[in-house]
């Protein structure tokens, strides 16, 4: 497996631990509808999270949540559409990034953008 895959499913690890520890509620990890594709979704009260979680090792190319970009944005909703209607017991719908920096194995910085963009 190439390094930026494994750094991505660390990433993706931290991600979970932390908004567990944040007491949310795990749903789906990695769910596809199509082409695209969700990190991370929990539900917190009748709110549902569909999480893009983004993992660097330095900072070289920008800061991790630069790369959720309007396209990325795009994807995401089109996906969370998909799972809202297939789920519609949710009243609420919010999209978060994580941004995490692993360096040596080690967690640099966690960040938790909640309602990150529309």
């Amino acid at each position: 497996m190439a390094k930026h895959n494994e750094t991505g499913i660390k990433g993706e690890q931290i991600a979970e631990n932390f908004l567990l520890n944040l007491g949310m509620t795990m749903l789906e990890r990695n769910w596809r509808h199509g082409k695209k594709e969700v990190d991370l979704i929990f539900s917190c009260g009748e709110t549902l999270i569909l999480v893009e979680v983004k993992t660097r090792s330095s900072f070289d190319f920008g800061f991790p949540e630069e790369a959720v970009n309007p396209r990325k944005q795009a994807f995401l909703k089109e996906a969370a559409a998909a799972y809202f209607d297939a789920n519609p017991n949710f009243s609420e719908i919010r999209f978060d990034i994580v941004s995490v920096l692993v360096a040596n194995d080690h967690i640099k910085e966690i960040l938790h953008f909640e309602d990150a963009f529309y």
